[in-house]
């Protein structure tokens, strides 16, 4: 099996299934439980969190647990509007936003607020500008995800939240780090944050976990309520197996991000060589898009036909977002992707154990594709 399909989700290293099987035989107690059980699994959770905590530059108590970054992303929008949303009740976000973003934006928007999607210009780019002119006193929150999870492309969060805190500092900030997180340094103080949407699963975790870091001083409405776990802003017992995992991974990860990310950047290169042989092939992302993330066009071939040859090769991409089941979710065409281009988009996710074999194989089987299917 060649798996190039890393921006959906990433197999679990060994470090984070070790974790999550220590905390369902030996740390198996409920961590809200006041005996030693309940004490050992709290402290488990509590190393895993200030781990992630250490990554972003914060410290433990900024850190919430959810089941996954749908629901930080949720909390982060809805808890945020909800708390500072009575009189400003505009939202300002980027027009590439992953689905759990852009439909709470909807759904806030259904509610009375104004929502303002800012969208890139006509060299693909967005700019800090655009978003301080959408911006004015009656904002309440600005969101904008920091790689997009179609393209790859790098959204310019610390120059935008930048901008636009030293005009409008009341305006509370959220990006969604899903792509990047463990790929490309997140620091929240750096990013002028004051809300940061992760996930467990994409970073070699297991499926289920999630976190939202929430600025000292930040308040957000509970969205889950019946308990007081998590400040009592997210309620229910956590997840405790999946909590360790996540910090375990994250943990192994954090030391070698730039190691990773030079190396995939040289499994990205490699990529666009042996595609840039094959006819009609067009390469989607920007160069400076994160390497971890290619999205190309195989000539005019419709992206299910394709992904689904590639499959009978096992050889696994995707054609968009695996959220959006198979629909194309609006994004490509924001980039300029639109007609037979969109509809032949695949998506190539790599992480930095993929090798350039697989590559080679995976390249090879879509130029037989392109001569052998049929659009």
């Amino acid at each position: 099996m060649i798996y190039l399909d890393n921006a959906a989700t990433t197999k679990p290293c060994s470090e984070a299934v070790n974790a999550a099987i220590e905390a369902m035989t030996d740390n198996f107690g409920n961590p809200s439980s006041l005996h030693k059980a309940g004490l050992n699994a709290q402290l488990a959770m509590d190393k895993a969190r200030k781990i992630i905590a250490d990554s972003l530059g914060a410290a433990a108590d900024n850190i919430l647990f959810t089941s996954g970054a749908t629901e930080s992303n949720n909390l982060a929008l809805r808890g945020a509007s909800a708390a500072y949303g009575k009189k400003r009740r505009k939202i300002v976000a980027s027009a590439v936003e992953h689905a759990s973003v852009d439909e709470t934006l909807s759904d806030l928007e259904s509610k009375g607020f104004e929502v303002v999607r800012v969208s890139p210009r006509e060299d693909r780019r967005f700019y800090a500008e655009d978003f301080v002119n959408a911006c004015d006193e009656n904002t309440v929150l600005l969101t904008m995800m920091y790689v997009n999870n179609e393209t790859g492309y790098i959204l310019p969060v610390k120059e935008v939240f930048t901008a636009v805190k030293r005009r409008f500092k009341d305006i509370i900030t959220h990006t969604d780090c899903v792509q990047a997180y463990m790929k490309l340094p997140v620091k929240a103080n750096s990013f002028n944050a004051d809300l940061i949407s992760l996930s467990g699963h994409k970073i070699h975790g297991v499926k289920g976990i999630g976190a939202l870091y929430v600025k000292k001083g930040v308040r957000l409405i509970p969205v889950v309520t019946g308990g007081k776990q998590e400040k009592g802003i997210r309620s229910g017992t956590e997840s405790v197996p999946a909590i360790c995992a996540f910090g375990a991974a994250v943990e192994k990860l954090q030391p070698t991000i730039s190691e990773r990310f030079e190396k995939v950047s040289g499994l990205k290169k490699r990529l666009i060589e042996l595609i840039s042989t094959i006819d009609g092939v067009e390469v989607n992302s920007v160069d400076d898009a994160s390497p971890y993330v290619v999205n190309i066009s195989a000539a005019g071939k419709r992206s299910e036909i394709m992904l689904h040859y590639l499959e009978s090769r096992e050889i696994y991409v995707s054609s968009g977002s695996a959220c959006s089941k198979g629909q194309q979710s609006g994004v490509p065409a924001q980039f300029g992707i639109t007609g037979k281009r969109a509809d032949s988009a695949l998506r190539i996710s790599m992480t930095a154990d993929t090798t350039e074999a697989e590559l080679e194989a995976f390249a090879e089987a879509l130029r037989d594709g392109i001569a052998n299917v049929r659009g």
